[in-house]
């Protein structure tokens, strides 16, 4: 049988490609396979269409016979279920055998039930590993916000400190841009100036953007409402504040006064009823969209409509009772605490088999990140070099340095990401697979006592896109929760 071996890195600075060819080309002598083509590919498992591997799978769709596409390991295939229906269809089709080589596992068009559980379970414990380092990316941006720290670049008016190992230690004011950003606060505060006279002054006065132009007026904008120069940091994808710990520029009264004359702030922010409804904010209207609002009736009935913000799409006003979106969320959690222990045993012992790869992965992603660390380090050298030569001006070289070291500190980040990742990543599986093993108890016994808040924190964990259908409560599960179902029945969305 032909065969096709497929290598992957996720860019340049992973050199494992020749490592994995060598290894799956001892592993195809062996079986008896012949090598037909080979792909080492450069490109992320998780984004983008993957042009390469499409490349392979074409292969597979336009030969006349069988061919077997064989892979280091689970993870270097892929990371996402995305691809599996694709590849399961080809597999069950009878022209694509896939082999595994670390986990000793072999698809073919007869392959068992257990089999396909077993690379349902890696593809999605592979997920698990890289959604992992985004948790501990979030956790490490919540320690910083403790701290007082500020989680991204400084504003304009503003410098980071670098120590020797590329770590930032501080944020300073700029002393070329401070004092243009405390006079510009000035000027605005005396009501004489908008933001496009203030622009135009500012630029007068020496303050222009990198390229020698003046500041953009949005830029102007910008800085007049952030809140960083008087003390507190703001992140607008989470919407949240904090006190840093850095020198304020101006005063928060002088900050409060260019508020005043811009009349921005005169919202009230929204404030949710104190009542407690178990699926108040998780449930929307399935025809317009709109979300819909609990209300108690008798003292003791709870009712669901959907607010008719959009009248022309909802003409008529249907009120479900709680119970009834509850119904449906109950067959959900029975059907995870009817899971056989023959099924959580099979996927742990999967997990074992799948562990080497992943180990795999985590040593070549800490030694490649170490790689590039020593190589800006180097460059750092030649850096000081050329400019005891006089080979650079003094301007280049403290642009270009400031530009390393941030590097460096993005390094060292993501190195702390990995080591997190790989001490998290059993934590993780076992707390998945006993909260759906247990949600249905947990689920009830806070509703025993009273702890609707809890409850609805439980549904919003496991449940998505809940949306009103009528008197029906329609929803998906969250991942992984929905391929522990799935699996658990051996009824996949692929194999259904």
């Amino acid at each position: 049988m032909k065969a096709i071996i497929l290598a992957r890195v996720s860019d340049k600075k992973q050199d494992s490609n020749e490592a994995q060819v060598v290894r799956v080309s001892d592993y195809i002598k062996r079986t008896g396979l012949t090598i037909w083509k080979t792909y080492e590919i450069e490109e992320s498992s998780t984004k983008g269409d993957r042009k390469k591997y499409q490349e392979a799978v074409m292969d597979v769709q336009n030969a006349k016979e069988t061919i077997a596409i064989v892979v280091d390991t689970v993870d270097r295939l892929q990371r996402s279920f995305k691809e599996s229906v694709q590849l399961d269809e080809l597999r069950k089709a009878g022209k694509l055998e896939i082999h595994f080589y670390r986990e000793g596992l072999v698809l073919r068009k007869d392959s068992n039930s257990s089999e396909l559980l077993r690379w349902d379970m890696a593809v999605m414990f592979a997920r698990s590993y890289v959604l992992q380092l985004s948790d501990n990316v979030k956790r490490k941006l919540i320690q910083m916000r403790n701290n007082g720290e500020c989680t991204g670049q400084p504003p304009i008016g503003y410098q980071s400190v670098y120590n020797k190992d590329g770590k930032r230690t501080d944020i300073i004011p700029d002393p070329d841009k401070a004092p243009f950003i405390q006079k510009m606060f000035e000027l605005y505060a005396r009501r004489s100036f908008s933001t496009l006279t203030l622009r135009a002054e500012m630029a007068r006065q020496g303050l222009v953007s990198d390229s020698g132009k003046p500041l953009a007026t949005s830029m102007i904008d910008h800085i007049l409402n952030n809140t960083f120069y008087y003390g507190v940091a703001y992140s607008r994808e989470k919407n949240i504040s904090w006190n840093h710990k850095y020198k304020p520029l101006i005063a928060k009264e002088l900050f409060d006064k260019c508020q005043e004359v811009r009349k921005s702030w005169n919202k009230k922010p929204f404030q949710y009823a104190s009542k407690p409804f178990i699926f108040r904010g998780l449930v929307r209207c399935k025809k317009c969209g709109c979300a819909m609002s609990p209300e108690m009736a008798k003292g003791k009935f709870i009712y669901y409509s959907c607010t008719n913000a959009k009248k022309d799409l909802c003409n008529e006003k249907v009120y479900v009772p709680e119970s009834a979106f509850l119904k449906p969320v109950y067959e959900v959690l029975r059907a995870f605490e009817s899971i056989p222990q023959a099924t959580i045993d099979g996927i742990v012992e999967g997990l074992k088999k799948s562990n080497e790869g992943k180990n795999l992965y985590h040593q070549e992603a800490i030694k490649a990140l170490r790689q590039e660390y020593d190589k800006v380090q180097q460059r750092l050298s030649r850096l000081m070099d050329m400019m005891l030569d006089a080979s650079i001006t003094k301007d280049e070289y403290d642009k270009k340095l400031k530009e390393l070291k941030e590097k460096q500190h993005d390094i060292d980040i993501q190195l702390q990401e990995h080591t997190q990742a790989d001490e998290n990543y059993y934590i993780t599986a076992g707390t998945v697979l006993n909260l759906a093993k247990g949600a249905l108890s947990l689920f009830e016994s806070l509703g025993r006592s009273s702890k609707v808040d809890k409850q609805r924190d439980l549904l919003n964990f496991l449940l998505q896109n809940c949306v009103a259908n009528g008197k029906k409560l329609e929803f998906s599960l969250r991942s992984p929760f929905d391929e522990i179902l799935n699996t658990s029945k051996i009824i996949t969305r692929l194999r259904g």
